[in-house]
């Protein structure tokens, strides 16, 4: 598979403080926002991502990426570029997927910091100052979490809550112990580039940060609470497809987990039998440079 990213010529230097302080360059900011039929609430939803960015001094773009919704999207977005230049939208035709309309997003910009939230209103954006003050500050990922102490779910079902809590359970064996997230399914984060960079991501889906979390080369996590908002417009994406991918992730990743330590025990017998200086621990050196 290609990469999902491709090396940067160069990353500017981490900022000491939101508005620059002594740092002689500061990371630039690409917020992706993936939409399909959100024509509704994006005007809006623009508007006040402006108005919150424009305040802390970091230099930003905001890129909406549609999946053909032919529900007006394109003037709308169009519209507003023409006034704000760091406003972009790039259409894709013919493929669907929250997972890779977030990548497309990612490739188009050459941003050190890169970040993603729902097009709904359900992700406020008065938290971007509050997640970006976190990166900024040295973690590697941060992430808007609706379980996180004093996040707050919106009047959802017990049984919608249910399912929500189980989908996070399972997800715990594949996480790294010391960075456990406890909103691993969460749609509002911000990543450093170099952490994702050249990693080979799923494209269908809908649940990248879990992936994010588990392959992606991360030192530290921090969770911002937030309270899940209700829908403003439009209609929910959940469907029996997004479970099914949400399911073939899992296997995915807990297919490589076990042929991981597979080979973890592979390797210790060989080391056993041969020493340390046979070819076989050669063979086995060589072998874990291809590990995900």
């Amino acid at each position: 598979m290609e990469p999902s990213y491709m090396p940067v010529e160069s990353e500017a230097k981490r900022p000491r403080s939101m508005n620059g302080g002594s740092a002689s360059r500061v990371e630039k900011l690409a917020l992706v926002i993936p939409t399909l039929h959100e024509v509704e609430s994006l005007r809006g939803l623009l508007t006040r991502v402006r108005a919150v960015l424009d305040t802390v001094g970091v230099p930003y773009e905001v890129v909406v990426v549609d999946d053909d919704s032919g529900d007006g999207t394109d003037e709308v977005v169009s519209a507003i570029a023409q006034e704000d230049p760091r406003v972009r939208l790039l259409v894709r035709k013919g493929r669907r997927g929250l997972a890779g309309a977030i990548l497309h997003g990612w490739e188009s910009t050459d941003a050190g910091i890169l970040g993603v939230m729902d097009a709904d209103l359900q992700h406020p954006p008065e938290l971007l100052p509050e997640l970006l003050t976190a990166l900024l500050e040295g973690q590697d990922l941060v992430i808007g979490s609706r379980y996180a102490r004093g996040g707050r779910l919106s009047e959802w079902s017990a049984v919608r809550r249910l399912i929500s809590a189980a989908a996070v359970l399972v997800t715990r064996p594949l996480q790294r112990p010391r960075l456990r997230a406890n909103d691993p399914m969460s749609g509002f984060f911000l990543v450093r580039r170099h952490c994702v960079q050249e990693v080979a991501f799923r494209r269908t889906g809908f649940k990248l940060l879990l992936e994010i979390l588990v392959r992606g080369r991360i030192g530290s996590v921090r969770e911002v609470p937030f309270a899940f908002a209700r829908r403003s417009a439009g209609s929910s994406k959940a469907s029996l497809s997004v479970a099914r991918e949400y399911v073939l992730l899992l296997v995915s990743l807990y297919g490589k987990r076990w042929d991981f330590g597979i080979r973890r025990v592979l390797v210790r017998m060989a080391g056993r039998t041969y020493g340390a200086k046979g070819p076989e621990a050669t063979c086995a050196a060589a072998g874990s440079r291809l590990l995900p």
